[in-house]
């Protein structure tokens, strides 16, 4: 059988164990740095594939009618437009989530 000092250490031991094994929620710094990053990247594809798109578009109808930069320019700024849009949605979309974030760490707190 195992002495009471080796049922202590054995206790401690399982104490150690299960404290390592819970989940830490820290958050960090760089991973709320890593959020932002990745929205701004997002912004940045949503903003570069309205243009993609735009350009694309009104090369082709050009092509199509032999007018070349007619609906190239046209097409290229309704792109712009359509991306600058979307952006927006994006920042809007993202300044709800944070909103809700804020009241319902209020709430929390409040309780």
């Amino acid at each position: 059988m195992t002495e009471p000092q080796d049922a202590d250490r054995l206790k401690a031991l399982e104490a150690k164990i299960a404290a390592l094994k819970t989940p830490a929620k820290v958050k960090d710094h760089a991973e709320e740095h890593y959020s932002q990053a990745q929205l701004a990247w997002r912004m940045v594809v949503e903003l570069v594939a309205g243009l993609g798109i735009g350009f694309g578009i009104g090369y082709g109808l050009d092509t199509l009618f032999g007018t070349m930069p007619v609906f190239l320019v046209l097409f290229i700024f309704l792109g712009l437009a359509a991306g600058v849009q979307t952006m927006m949605r994006s920042a809007a979309e993202v300044q709800l989530k944070q909103q809700r974030a804020a009241q319902e760490k209020g709430d929390a707190s409040g309780d």
